[in-house]
């Protein structure tokens, strides 16, 4: 049995130097849960987002920190990163959800043009 071949990926807005802030630990984490779902696997750690969109996923990192990774795989062509950030509460930020769910509405707002 083949595997499926890997969804590339694609960071919107400025997502990639979102993670890219995140620490050492941290950064090597998100790249390692993204690359399990570009091969079509799951996350370690993951819930659903469906206040940010329809298939939208977020992938808590725990490391010295919470960090968190907004994207949506269910797409055929990318596996798309929404947002990364810091999670400093129990709660995830208003701006943070708004931000994920703008930068949604606009991925499929383009595909639509398409």
């Amino acid at each position: 049995m083949r595997k499926a071949q890997q969804k590339p990926l694609t960071w919107l807005g400025n997502s990639l130097e979102a993670i890219k802030s995140f620490s050492p630990e941290a950064r090597r984490d998100a790249g390692h849960q993204l690359g399990l779902v570009q091969a079509g696997d799951e996350p370690d750690d993951w819930k659903p987002m469906e206040t940010v969109g329809a298939g939208v996923r977020e992938i808590r990192i725990h490391a010295e920190t919470g960090y968190r990774v907004l994207y949506v795989a269910k797409l055929a062509e990318a596996v798309y990163v929404l947002h990364g950030f810091e999670k400093k509460t129990r709660r995830t930020p208003k701006e943070d959800i708004d931000l994920a769910n703008k930068r949604y509405r606009d991925l499929l707002n383009e595909r639509k043009r398409k």
